[in-house]
């Protein structure tokens, strides 16, 4: 573009912009100021851009960013007195009044004549006195909760209560900063050092997290003072929950440092910081394979990885293959107990292998090009490399278990390993000698490896006479593992009927020696595997039929579900459960494809008969009865958020059959559905939020969820209204929205505050028919509320739709939209002016008063009422029309169900003839 046209651009934009600011969309003026800057070569014009951007940032309240951009005004212009105010008012809607206080200063010597900001100084000079006197009693405050918390001859009750009103304290953005001054985090330290009381210590972390929320610079200061190792020390412990205070402040220290917002980096806070950010993720790699840290410690860091790979801006992904992290994540993941001696040995948990096998595969997901894959592969085969070095058997037997982890996580990946050279016959060496360890190892992998039915071909041709023999083994933990490979291969085609690998009557079989493990076993890892057993077995119907009606068996699992919250001992219940209520994603398969399938004589999936609507809903009632709530509600503790959307997926078909939700209510459901609603994967979220709805739609929502409980679930229920949710879940939220904004008027203030009003208002436009009436209905119960009347006498046409709703075929949704007219029209008289407005509001009258449904027509006559008693004009316009003559029809009426619209139509025609708008024979009082 040439200089010319560049800049006759920016000023278009630029003109725009402004005209859409005076116009208050905010919005469309931010996008044409940014877009001028982006092509904007001239310093002036960028000048006056920034600033302008600024005024729009200021009323969208995103006061960093209008900081930011004055601030760059004034580093080339520091007298400008537009830039100086708009920073004065960032600052101090930021409480930074001190800051604020000495821009307002400056802009009253460059600019004496401002008028403006006479009272911005007075007002900004007493906070600032009031803050200097506040600061002055936090100091003393904090020497007297000093003597008390760090005095380790005080009574522990004294320091616990001093600390706690010290983290009280760090809440405030002057508090922190007094503690922060006084040294506060060095006290922590040595405290640290000594201290034994757990809540002591928690406290202790929680201070150094909350001093490090949401301030850069302070942050930086204490990482640095401190190091990230003495951060990662804090993970070296036994206590959980201890660690999961340090994990979620070493989380915070990442969150701050990368300008993380609701889960969305800030690129150039990422920049700025990337020597720390970097510190901290090679400080964690070379942690991952120490054999001095715990085994929880060692997952907590596994999980902080996990967690922060997938953002782009923190760029750890590409880091981790950088630094050789793939090689020490491979380290553990090759691990094995048996091998090692006992003072080099990792210390581990039931969780560590699939904590690396996550962490793995979100580090691949994250190779987003070819290239970055390519790197990935080589370095994993870099480590099956080295290991196979040494022909010994020891190498064999690490490289195998490394393997499983991989076919555990990066599915692809472990699948090109076990296809290399060699492999597999290695694998299958091991499976046929006679130790019991390697026998172990081998099994595993081989179950692992059963992923799809080409795959699972492959290790029936090969191995599945070795899984056999390995059935037959004396030792109990050889025997589950090798009945699990083969539970695994006999259902490797899913809920396809047609696909079966066994004889018929096989996985039936496979089913009862599950359950024999399940019940008669005490060891906790063959139960384990005999739960994983039943998640594949599961997917067969004749199993689900069989395992259902089977008390016992259903009883075993919800007891060993109560009874282990690891990973993967969760992750294996949940999935039998899933599969019994046939709550796993179904893909629709459009009949075009079929019919498409069978011409190119393709394979099509069968659904079994015990997989109907019936046999489903019959199972899940039984679950339900036997009280499968308590063991979701203590499977949820699990970390894990894949688990958890497993978990919200039996929720969501529990609460789809309406004789269990008081159920679900009374054993403690709803309580850790709300939690679920707020955190986990989106999709886990949804299903969450979907089994509240269902709850809130046929349950008094005060006796579903009591106390606080109603204000929470409001939030999780608005999101479902999104375009990317199903119409199904956008009905359900609607009605259970429809439910609670009937409650009080708080609750609909709070539906407001949520932005849920302008969600369910977009439901009205739609073509679905219940999700229109859904969506009527809720703005009827929302009209009770001054807020709403007042959004519609605002000048829009929200009114007007609600009102031409009323003319709608489907009887619902008009006898709720002339209930929500007939409410706002009570309330406001300049509702019952803009029914005038509307074109064709005679021909809504003429419908709603002479339709068939009573309701209808009470609603309608309260609507006329409701006009005649808002002002003379209104009556005048009203009772000159045709609705007159309907009103006389109506007032002579004589069938039985009509006895009320009969009395409502008199009266509107006495009152019309006191205001001497009609005369006793009915015709308009002007008439000669």
């Amino acid at each position: 573009m040439k200089r010319n046209e560049s800049n006759e651009c920016v000023e278009k934009l630029k003109e725009e912009g402004n005209t859409y600011f005076k116009n208050n969309d905010w919005e469309q003026s931010l996008k044409c100021y940014t877009k001028a800057l982006q092509i904007s070569k001239n310093k002036t014009d960028a000048l006056i851009l920034y600033k302008n951007r600024a005024a729009v940032y200021l009323k969208l309240k995103k006061y960093e960013e209008a900081i930011e951009d004055v601030s760059k005004v004034l580093e080339e212009s520091p007298n400008d007195p537009k830039a100086l105010y708009r920073r004065c008012q960032g600052l101090e809607n930021l409480n930074r009044f001190e800051e604020a206080y000495r821009d307002a200063r400056h802009l009253l010597l460059v600019d004496p004549g401002n008028k403006d900001i006479q009272p911005i100084l007075s007002r900004l000079y007493q906070k600032v006195q009031k803050y200097a006197e506040r600061y002055s009693d936090i100091n003393v405050k904090i020497t007297q909760m000093f003597s008390y918390a760090f005095n380790f001859n005080e009574e522990e009750k004294k320091r616990e209560t001093a600390l706690n009103n010290i983290l009280v304290l760090c809440g405030e953005s002057r508090g922190a900063q007094a503690l922060f001054e006084a040294n506060i985090t060095d006290k922590i330290v040595n405290a640290l050092k000594v201290e034994k009381t757990i809540d002591i210590r928690i406290t202790l972390i929680h201070i150094i997290a909350e001093l490090c929320k949401k301030e850069i610079n302070r942050t930086k200061i204490i990482v640095k003072s401190l190091g990230i190792p003495w951060f990662l020390d804090l993970l070296n412990v036994e206590d959980e929950t201890e660690i999961q205070t340090s994990q979620n402040c070493l989380q915070t220290i990442i969150n701050v440092l990368s300008g993380m917002e609701k889960d969305v980096c800030n690129e150039k806070i990422c920049d700025k910081n990337r020597e720390e950010i970097d510190t901290i993720l090679t400080s964690m790699v070379y942690m991952i394979n120490s054999r001095t840290i715990s085994g929880l410690g060692r997952d907590a860091v596994l999980q902080l990885i996990t967690r922060n790979i997938h953002f782009k801006s923190i760029n750890w992904a590409s880091r981790l293959i950088e630094i050789k992290g793939l090689q020490r994540l491979m380290e553990v993941a090759s691990e094995l107990s048996e091998c090692s001696q006992k003072s080099s040995m990792m210390h581990f948990t039931e969780s560590t292998r699939s904590n690396i096998a996550c962490c793995l595969a979100r580090i691949y997901e994250n190779m987003y090009y070819e290239k970055a894959r390519e790197d990935y592969l080589e370095n994993i085969n870099e480590f099956i490399k080295s290991k196979l070095l040494t022909p010994d058997l020891e190498s064999k037997v690490k490289v195998t278990v490394a393997i499983t982890v991989l076919l555990m996580g990066p599915l692809e990946v472990g699948n090109y390993i076990m296809g290399k050279d060699g492999i597999m016959e290695m694998i299958l060496a091991l499976a046929n000698s006679e130790d019991v360890m390697q026998e172990k190892v081998a099994c595993e992998c081989i179950v692992a490896s059963i992923t799809k039915q080409d795959k699972a071909r492959f290790i029936v041709s090969r191995g599945v006479d070795i899984l056999k023999r390995l059935y037959r083994s004396k030792d109990e933990s050889i025997r589950i593992r090798a009945l699990v490979g083969l539970c695994k291969a006999a259902t490797a085609g899913g809920t396809d009927a047609s696909f079966r690998l066994f004889a018929d009557g096989s996985t039936k079989k496979m089913a009862e020696q599950c359950k024999t493990f399940l019940i008669r076993s005490q060891d906790k890892d063959t139960r384990r595997w005999a739960a994983e057993g039943f998640a594949f077995l599961s997917f067969d119907a004749e199993v689900k039929e069989m395992l259902v009606e089977d008390k016992h068996a259903i009883m075993a699992l919800i007891e060993v579900a109560k009874s282990n919250v690891e990973s993967c001992t969760v992750y294996a219940i949940v999935n039998v459960f899933v599969n019994l209520c046939n709550a796993y994603e179904k893909k629709e398969i459009l009949p075009e494809m079929i019919e498409l399938a069978k011409f190119a004589k393709r394979h099509i999936p069968e659904e079994h008969e015990f997989d109907d609507e019936d046999f489903i809903i019959k199972r899940v009632n039984i679950l339900g009865k036997l009280g499968l709530t308590t063991a979701l509600v203590a499977l949820s503790k699990i970390d894990s958020d894949n688990c958890k959307e497993l978990i919200c997926r039996v929720f969501n078909a529990l609460c789809g059959q309406q004789e269990l939700r008081g159920l679900v209510v009374q054993q403690g459901g709803v309580k850790v559905l709300i939690k679920m609603a707020h955190e986990g994967t989106e999709n886990g979220k949804r299903l969450a939020a979907q089994a509240l709805a269902r709850v809130g739609i046929t349950m008094n929502p005060e006796v579903a969820f009591p106390g606080e409980r109603c204000m929470e679930v409001v939030r999780p229920l608005v999101a479902l209204l999104h375009p990317e949710c199903s119409a199904l879940m956008n009905f359900e939220a609607l009605m259970a929205l429809c439910n609670l904004a009937s409650i009080s008027e708080k609750m609909r203030l709070h539906i407001f505050s949520e932005k849920g009003v302008s969600r369910i208002e977009s439901y009205l436009f739609e073509d679905h028919v219940h999700l229109r009436r859904a969506a009527t209905q809720c703005i009827t119960n929302l009209a009770m509320s001054p807020k709403l009347v007042k959004l519609y006498e605002d000048d829009n046409d929200k009114f007007k739709f609600i009102f031409l709703l009323c003319g709608e075929e489907d009887e619902e949704t008009s006898k709720a939209a002339c209930g929500a007219v007939a409410i706002l029209t009570v309330s406001s008289q300049k509702c019952c002016d803009k029914i005038f407005k509307i074109k064709n509001w005679l021909d809504i009258f003429r419908q709603i008063l002479a339709h068939p449904n009573t309701d209808i027509q009470l609603r309608a006559i309260v609507i006329v009422q409701n006009i005649l008693e808002s002002k003379k004009e209104n009556a005048e316009e009203l009772m000159s029309s045709q609705v007159m003559e309907i009103l006389m029809a109506l007032s002579i009426i004589h069938e039985d169900n009509k006895n009320k619209v009969r009395e409502q139509a008199e009266n509107c025609l006495k009152k019309a003839k006191d205001m001497n708008i009609i005369k006793e024979n009915g015709q308009d009082s002007d008439e000669e």
